[in-house]
């Protein structure tokens, strides 16, 4: 392939939203001067942005070009499955945990925990949460650097060396980052929600268009289509089980596979709680809302939304392998993460194939620019002597916070990094399970004390400290368990040691005030 005077027409589109992007970041410059603004924005966001803000974080570069890849793999819309969970998950965090963060008036929901137990809780929680954050969303964003990747090799006409792969994905990683880390730090929490809007709008838009021109171009015409829906079976939910095997044949079968009934009703409702509910990357645009109820109906809608947006990056990922099967290509990359990049560079019409590489460069930024906020957040109200100083202009706690927003993207270059190293160096891994598995390992302890704290009056500082840990090493004995069922088995273990220990009468009576 090589760049014709066409692509000046989808740069120029690149380019006008990179220009909107900053724009529209940067005009809350002058408004964001208190940590109550940086943080919560005045909780004055119209419960549709937050709509459209959770929706754009969730939909990550990951699932841009990762749920293609598992459609394109799988054939089935057996992933869609975990999805019911996640709105079984988001209905109970809308009634347990989204009204005491609002009546506490937190900024950090790590907060809470102090209010609840004592401060070593709300210290253990909130660095769990940086670590995992950093990690995760340092993996997410080397998703980022795939379009550019592939776009590299084909403009070459040959495969890129290792070497050559990894510098691109480095090019692509540092300058998206610190474009987002500049608009962030300056336009604070309404920077986030409201290019989030934007991003969520062309995310949506180039994906739909993906299907149709894949409808419209399948080489033996749309009845192909029709058929092979109508002869291959595509189940959405799995057992995992085996009538022919032990009962404990089947209970390892079920904890070791990704997508089944067993893992969406339980294992991702419990993931949910935890991304959803005990996450300052997620909640803190929920607590920007005008109250609770809207915060609830945000959180809810989004959920149901989920539904349709995984179908349709699913379905791109069906119709792509049925498109390469009716005309082979021999240039088709061998993993599954770069094929719908290659498909846009390849086969899409000037214009759109602009829109899609500004989509994955908006699902990157979307998501990377929300987690700097909470991250910078979290750590100046926990971790720094900002008390007091929330509401004061130009106070040291909001200056505190820019400066942490760039400390927490030069973090996420580096594990964005290293994750480009391993994914170039084990071309099979899969996106999706690299992602959400990061969050299997720590947020079961976190989900862990904060169900211990709503639903029950034990617990104690030491107790919780002892019963997080015990919640990680359980995971951690056993690899083998897939993704959606770490954080299920990690908070019941965290919940079931924290009950052991007794509550301090002081913090219960605070607690219940």
């Amino acid at each position: 392939m090589q760049l014709d005077q066409t692509w000046l027409v989808d740069l120029a589109i690149i380019g006008l939203y990179f220009i909107v992007i900053m724009y529209v970041g940067l005009k809350f410059a002058q408004r964001e001067n208190t940590l109550a603004d940086f943080a919560l924005g005045g909780r004055s966001l119209p419960w549709l942005a937050v709509l459209a803000s959770i929706i754009a974080a969730e939909t990550s570069a990951a699932t841009f070009l990762g749920t293609p890849g598992e459609g394109f793999k799988l054939l089935n819309y057996s992933y869609l499955q975990i999805l019911v969970g996640t709105v079984i998950g988001r209905i109970i965090v809308a009634f347990l945990f989204i009204k005491p963060f609002f009546d506490l008036n937190v900024y950090s929901i790590y907060e809470y925990l102090e209010t609840r137990f004592g401060r070593a809780t709300r210290l253990a929680a909130s660095g769990t949460f940086l670590v995992t954050r950093v990690l995760a969303s340092g993996a997410r964003l080397y998703v980022s650097a795939i379009i550019l990747a592939v776009a590299f090799a084909l403009v070459t006409g040959s495969p890129l060396t290792k070497g050559q792969e990894l510098a691109v994905y480095l090019v692509a990683i540092v300058s998206i980052t610190v474009l987002t880390a500049i608009y962030t730090s300056i336009g604070g929490i309404k920077a986030v929600v409201w290019t989030d809007c934007i991003q969520a709008t062309v995310m949506l838009g180039g994906a739909s268009g993906a299907i149709l021109v894949l409808l419209m171009n399948m080489p033996e015409g749309i009845t192909s289509v029709q058929h092979f829906y109508n002869h291959t079976a595509m189940p959405f939910f799995i057992s995992g089980t085996n009538s022919d095997a032990s009962l404990w044949q089947n209970i390892k079968a079920v904890l070791g596979a990704d997508y089944t009934i067993w893992a969406a009703f339980l294992g991702a409702t419990f993931t949910t709680l935890a991304t959803h509910g005990t996450d300052q990357d997620m909640v803190q645009r929920m607590l920007t809302a005008q109250d609770y109820k809207k915060s609830r109906l945000s959180l809810i809608l989004s959920g149901l939304a989920d539904l349709p947006i995984g179908f349709i990056f699913l379905t791109i990922g069906i119709l792509m392998h049925l498109y390469f099967q009716q005309q082979p290509d021999h240039n088709l990359p061998q993993k599954n993460s770069e094929i719908f990049a290659y498909f846009i560079l390849t086969k899409m019409p000037v214009g759109l194939r602009g829109l899609l590489i500004a989509g994955i460069f908006a699902t990157a930024m979307g998501s990377l620019s929300a987690a700097l906020n909470a991250l910078s957040t979290s750590a100046t109200r926990d971790f720094t002597k900002s008390s007091g100083e929330e509401n004061t202009e130009g106070g040291k706690s909001v200056k505190t916070a820019r400066t942490l927003t760039f400390v927490f993207a030069f973090l996420m270059i580096v594990v964005a990094s290293a994750t480009s190293y391993f994914v170039i160096d084990h071309p099979t891994s899969r996106i999706i399970p690299i992602v959400l598995g990061i969050f299997g390992y720590t947020y079961g302890s976190l989900l862990g004390v904060f169900l211990l704290g709503l639903l029950s009056k034990r617990g104690s500082d030491r107790g919780n400290i002892i019963a997080m840990i015990a919640g990680a090493v359980l995971v951690a004995a056993l690899p083998q368990v897939a993704f959606p069922w770490r954080v299920m088995l990690g908070s019941l273990t965290t919940v079931a040691v924290g009950a052991l220990f007794s509550t301090d009468k002081s913090k219960a009576l605070e607690a219940n005030s």
